[in-house]
């Protein structure tokens, strides 16, 4: 038993990853699953596509390994966070689509809730803004919208869940109704201070306190997977949402310590150690992981578009066929002009949180072409990460306590063009780590360490290696200017 199964599910795929006892990825499988988008700014997915391709995928990467189930000690899970289900607690059939994270027909019940004056009680517990990106409002969603649904909760028949619960509910053939505290702390139900459901917000939302799961450890039993699944019964050890589970696998034990994964969106996590940091600059509070019952506290920026604005070139304007098109097209861009693109396509989050406003290019010349629009793009994702980090900086101090260093991660990260460019306008060094699956490896660590197949967190972070760093390069006056055209273009797009 010197296997851990890493399950990775996230907006548009299913991983299931396969690590051996030295933490090295023996095998992989992916599925692609169909997005659904009923309306304007509302994104749906089917939960039998979540469910059928973790279990084709978890398969298939057992298979490729060349292993039998009796091999893997434990499963860690690591998923999409914010995105809701409810369903049936006796036939485990969902009441809706899952709503995803990135849906926005919630923002209504927002902005009431925000003029009667709730957000500042909400944020001061959960550690979030009201915006429709969180679980709490799209749960009420489904209680006010779907025919049935609010008397079936009330009377204790529906369950909710993020995807872990939902996942964790699958696997085990509905005999666990768990979820761990960095979910819990990302559906704006959950008191990140007193670390339990809040009672006031549920009845604020009209959620009955009997939908919500059992909230544990990150590392912690999880129950087992039904035998006929995989062979045999495997435990299942850990549990993390995405982002968290990457700052795992960044090894961001230490306060300072900060990671940013570039995947759909862009998600920035800073370690601030035991005491959770209520930003005055609208960055949200969140738990980066909970062992022993103990939590410790991060910043966190969400950034909504970040690979998604390469798709948008690819599938949208159609000028490349692939992302790796990005970066030479980038470097042929002309470099007299200063084209801007704001990618709010669905609103803008952190720490600006407008879910009104549209994205908008700005600059543009008769020369201007595909090479312009593709180094606007992956410049687009810099400067966001330059506001988070400004905002981060302002919110605490102790920023700098590891010398300002930023560790990456996602698909973008393959780009040294854009990991050149992100390091100048931040003005800070970026490290791109030898293993870039962060994410399915914190849901392994998180898991292998609870089997005891795994060094404890300070062994993890002595094996952490650097594949390469990018120190900035360019002139401080250069960067200030740049960073300058770029506020003024989020200012007039929040304007329109």
């Amino acid at each position: 038993m010197s296997h851990i199964l890493a399950i990775d599910q996230g907006t548009t795929s299913s991983r299931a990853i396969l690590f051996d006892a030295n933490l090295r990825i023996k095998a992989i499988a992916q599925q692609e699953f169909p997005q659904h988008f009923p309306q304007s700014g509302w994104v749906e997915h089917d939960p039998s596509d979540l469910w059928s391709s973790v279990a084709a995928t978890s398969r298939e990467a057992i298979e490729r390994a060349g292993i039998d189930a009796a091999e893997i000690a434990a499963i860690g899970i690591t998923n999409q966070r914010e995105t809701t289900l409810v369903w049936d607690r006796k036939t485990g059939e969902p009441v809706h689509r899952a709503i995803v994270w990135q849906d926005r027909r919630t923002a209504p019940l927002c902005e009431r809730l925000r003029a009667e004056g709730h957000e500042p009680m909400v944020t001061q517990r959960t550690g979030l803004l009201l915006d429709p990106y969180f679980s709490g409002t799209k749960i009420a969603w489904i209680l006010e919208n779907v025919e049935g649904a609010r008397a079936r909760a009330e009377a204790g028949d529906l369950l909710f869940g993020t995807v872990d619960t939902y996942l964790i509910w699958k696997l085990t053939g509905g005999r666990v109704h768990a979820t761990d505290a960095t979910n819990a702390a990302r559906t704006l139900i959950y008191n990140i201070r007193a670390g339990r459901w809040d009672e006031d917000i549920c009845a604020l939302l009209g959620i009955p306190m009997s939908m919500l799961p059992e909230v544990r450890d990150c590392a912690a039993d999880f129950g087992t997977t039904r035998a006929d699944l995989f062979g045999r019964e495997i435990p299942i050890m850990g549990v993390a949402g995405d982002q968290q589970a990457a700052t795992i696998g960044q090894a961001c034990f230490r306060p300072g310590m900060m990671k940013s994964t570039y995947g759909t969106g862009c998600f920035a996590l800073l370690n601030t150690g035991e005491t959770p940091v209520l930003s005055q600059n609208r960055l949200l509070t969140t738990i980066a992981y909970q062992f022993d019952g103990k939590p410790t506290y991060a910043l966190e920026g969400s950034i909504f578009i970040a690979g998604a604005v390469v798709q948008w070139l690819r599938d949208g304007l159609k000028i490349i066929r692939n992302a790796a098109e990005t970066q030479p097209l980038a470097e042929q861009a002309d470099p007299t002009q200063q084209v801007i693109l704001v990618p709010a396509f669905v609103g803008l989050g952190a720490p600006y949180w407008n879910a009104e406003c549209r994205g908008a290019i700005f600059g543009l010349t008769r020369n201007s072409g595909p090479a312009e629009l593709a180094r606007s793009a992956l410049e687009s994702v810099g400067y966001q990460t330059r506001d988070l980090m400004e905002a981060m900086r302002a919110d605490w101090p102790g920023m700098e306590d590891q010398g300002g260093v930023l560790r990456v991660d996602g698909g973008m990260t393959a780009s040294d063009w854009a990991m050149q460019f992100l390091s100048d306008i931040i003005g800070a060094p970026v490290d791109r780590p030898e293993v870039l699956e962060t994410t399915a490896m914190g849901a392994a660590w998180l898991a292998g360490s609870r089997a005891g197949i795994y060094p404890d967190a300070e062994g993890f972070a002595k094996a952490w290696a650097l594949q390469r760093r990018f120190e900035p390069a360019m002139e401080a006056s250069e960067r200030t200017a740049r960073y300058e055209r770029w506020k003024r273009a989020v200012a007039a797009t929040m304007s329109v």
